[in-house]
């Protein structure tokens, strides 16, 4: 957990890794790349402004930055030396994605790299990063991620995916500890039937992309510009990797007049991003939430999420109400 004298959060399991986790963690995308340029000093600061608030769970990945988000967070452990953190990293979008990549000497060819950036022995969580649908069928694929447990490469293994089928046969999986899947409120289809299943079979859920790549956060308008480096710009229709990963798949004009129509159920005590962190929390099943931050400012802010009322059903039966008009018909269908 974070270090003693630091804010406590509200600690929930994180599956079948049995370990606690703050209900609001960090991705550490945003500290890689993709999000236009954060500094180096800046991606230290969110990590330390995020633990200071009382976060204990970082999720990041080989890929973020070709492991420069590993090797931050690695320097961040080291300078937290003594304090206890739980960090979870993926694994296998650094090659071509094709279900033949995924094999044993790969993993550990990968978790070799990524123990080095880290500086530790054994990762706490292991993820495979959305691979192709055939894998999550693979017997060979599950036999070789036992085998990194065995070995104590990895403590335990999960998987992060795009699509609720993907997750649904994750969790059949019984050596599976966690899936990590898009979940906000401009998609809900998780609801219906993967959080129950996980719950059901002890699988923690790792909510990600949580603020549909900052238009929850109630900051753009149709005048909001980002920078070519920053996936925002280059990925609106799929052209690098999956299109529900930027802005959760939702059209952007469509997403703003829905942030719009949701601005009016934020507490008075709360920010839009807040307000839609909160929403998350509040889901039964749900382990963490992981926004992202560039700045430790929001990093902050973020984190107190954690500390607001749940939201109510009157509340949540209006978000679903702004899902089903707007966004229902874009995205339910597709993953």
């Amino acid at each position: 957990m974070a270090g003693v004298g630091y804010p406590a959060m509200e600690q929930r399991t994180l599956g079948r890794t049995g370990r606690p986790v703050g209900v609001v963690g960090l991705g550490a995308w945003q500290i890689g790349a993709d999000w236009g340029t954060v500094s180096e000093a800046d991606g230290l600061a969110v990590l330390h402004a995020a633990a200071d608030s009382g976060v204990n769970f970082i999720d990041t990945a080989d890929v973020y930055g070709d492991g420069r988000s590993e090797a931050l967070v690695g320097r961040f452990l080291r300078e937290r030396a003594g304090e206890e953190f739980f960090v979870a990293t993926k694994m296998g979008r650094r090659v071509p994605q094709v279900p033949e990549a995924y094999h044993l000497a790969a993993f550990r060819e990968w978790n070799d790299r990524s123990r080095t950036l880290l500086g530790v022995d054994t990762l706490d969580l292991v993820q495979l990063h959305c691979p192709p649908t055939p894998v999550y069928s693979s017997d060979a694929v599950f036999d070789a991620l036992d085998q990194m447990v065995a070995e104590k490469r990895v403590a335990a293994y999960g998987v992060s995916v795009e699509t609720c089928q993907e997750a649904l046969t994750a969790i059949a999986r019984p050596g599976v500890a966690s899936v990590q899947i898009i979940l906000n409120a401009f998609r809900l289809k998780p609801l219906e039937q993967v959080l129950p299943a996980a719950a059901a079979a002890g699988v923690g859920i790792i909510a990600r992309v949580p603020l549909a790549s900052g238009l929850l956060s109630g900051r753009y308008s149709r005048d909001t510009t980002f920078g070519g480096d920053d996936h925002r710009t280059y990925n609106r229709h799929g052209e690098a990797f999956d299109v529900g990963e930027t802005f959760s798949g939702v059209d952007y004009e469509i997403g703003l007049e829905a942030v719009r129509r949701l601005g009016s159920l934020v507490p008075a005590d709360a920010t839009m991003a807040q307000f839609a962190l909160r929403w998350i929390v509040d889901q039964p099943g749900v382990s963490v939430v992981i926004p992202g931050a560039r700045s430790a400012d929001q990093a902050r802010a973020n984190a107190g999420a954690a500390d607001l009322a749940p939201l109510g059903p009157e509340v949540h039966a209006e978000v679903a109400k702004v899902y089903d008009e707007l966004i229902r018909p874009l995205v339910h269908d597709r993953w």
